[in-house]
């Protein structure tokens, strides 16, 4: 159950200027400011609605919602003023704005505190300062594997991509094999059967002077996975007691890791310590709404204390000079975890994404939220805007790459690079110039 919304402030408006900022629940979500007539984005579908946003928070018809931030210029020249949660790493309060003629009515369903500034990015900003975080390490450059192979990516594609960094004289600081390389969700360590060796690659990496990254889904299990049928012990429950479900990808239901349970936690420990000796020092630590999911855990933690508290075991193992990069992150309880953060959806080839769900793979919804959440690069970490693709089947690909390079984040690559014509060669190469850290 959650707490009852209370009224926290009633403002005067010029509904025909007027904007709401609303910050959304995790990386996926739409966040960005709307005009007072304005449909703010929500899922399309009850999938997308748990995977994407904010479980169990449905926000009513003709309501704006931010989770723990919303941002309000009423557009009559008086302050812009934000509402943020008091204890954001602990306590995220959803901030409803309802608007009845010229007058904003601003409830919430738990603590919050107000400030003012003079435009909606500037009291983000300044809230964000306001935390005393300390600076956040450069991002390096990045060559990703995800957007050309997706789950089919083989070792062959890694030194096929290797060799052309050399080739074409790229400056990428990071090799980073994305999802296709374990198993299952859960069975890090047992290779799929396009993988030899994950520590061979990572050795082949370095050989060449460049490091090695990976991708994980900590929090996950598949149903068909090892550990799923080996240590049911280990998952989230429901209040029912069967398999916390955390809705639908890769073709099945997802199941959650109970990082509360001490074999569990001994475990997550053992994958990343292993990565790590195997010589990567770059993770990317994706779906990670599912460790802040509410649902039964061993230990009796709240979900937000137990995804804190599963970040932790993550940062332990790898130590503190690797660099952590999250996605599909809660936004507010992820301060203070994590070196680079996406702050948007997937990008994709496309723009438009499916159904019109501003949560969903397209470059109109990454770009959306990724300039929505500017504020955050710098002050909470380096923003990840999402991979630069400039290969020439991209569509819109130069308006793609001038939305990455404005933003100053972290500059990944995620082409086949043997597929790049000059132009895609020079702009990937002046991204990652410059990026990366000094």
């Amino acid at each position: 159950m959650h707490n009852p919304f209370t009224l926290v402030a009633s403002v005067l408006v010029d509904p025909g200027t007027a904007r709401v900022h609303e910050e959304g629940w995790q990386s996926w979500s739409p966040s960005g400011a709307y005009a007072l007539d304005a449909a703010p984005y929500r899922p399309t579908n009850d999938n997308w609605a748990t995977v994407c946003y904010r479980p169990g928070r449905t926000v009513p018809a003709g309501t704006f919602q931010g989770e723990g931030l919303l941002a309000l210029d009423p557009g009559d020249g008086s302050p812009v003023r934000l509402w943020a949660a008091a204890d954001p790493q602990r306590e995220v309060p959803s901030i409803r704005l309802t608007v009845t003629g010229d007058r904003a009515e601003i409830e919430a369903d738990g603590p919050v505190k107000e400030r003012t500034h003079t435009d909606i990015q500037s009291v983000l900003a300044h809230w964000a300062e306001g935390l005393g975080l300390p600076a956040p390490r450069p991002a390096p450059t990045v060559w990703c594997s995800w957007y050309e192979y997706f789950t089919e990516v083989t070792e062959d594609d890694i030194h096929e991509n290797l060799r052309a960094m050399d080739t074409l004289d790229l400056p990428v600081d990071v090799v980073q094999i994305d999802d296709g390389y374990q198993s299952a969700l859960g069975d890090w360590l047992t290779l799929s059967g396009r993988f030899r060796s994950r520590a061979g690659i990572a050795d082949a990496i370095r050989a060449r002077g460049r490091r090695a990254g990976i991708w994980t889904a900590p929090f996950l299990v598949a149903p068909g996975s090892e550990l799923a049928a080996s240590h049911p012990d280990w998952l989230v429950r429901d209040p029912e007691g069967a398999p916390l479900h955390a809705g639908r990808n890769w073709g099945h239901d997802l199941y959650v890791l109970d990082t509360t349970h001490p074999d569990a936690a001994a475990y997550l420990a053992h994958v990343f310590t292993t990565l790590r000796v195997e010589g990567y020092d770059y993770f990317k630590v994706d779906f990670l709404y599912a460790g802040a999911l509410d649902g039964v855990r061993h230990s009796g933690a709240d979900a937000l204390t137990a995804y804190r508290e599963g970040i932790g075991i993550v940062r332990d193992a790898i130590g503190p000079d690797a660099y952590l990069l999250g996605c599909g992150a809660p936004i507010l309880p992820s301060i203070g975890l994590f070196d680079a953060m996406r702050v948007s959806p997937d990008t994709a080839p496309h723009r438009r994404p499916e159904a019109d769900d501003y949560s969903q793979p397209g470059q109109d919804p990454a770009e959306f939220t990724g300039a929505g959440r500017q504020w955050q690069h710098g002050r909470l970490w380096i923003n990840d805007p999402d991979c630069l693709m400039a290969r020439p089947a991209v569509e819109t690909r130069e308006r793609w790459a001038a939305h990455v390079e404005a933003t100053g984040g972290l500059m990944a690559s995620s082409d086949r690079l043997l597929s790049l014509d000059e132009w895609g060669v020079t702009t990937t190469r002046r991204l990652l110039s410059s990026g990366g850290a000094q």
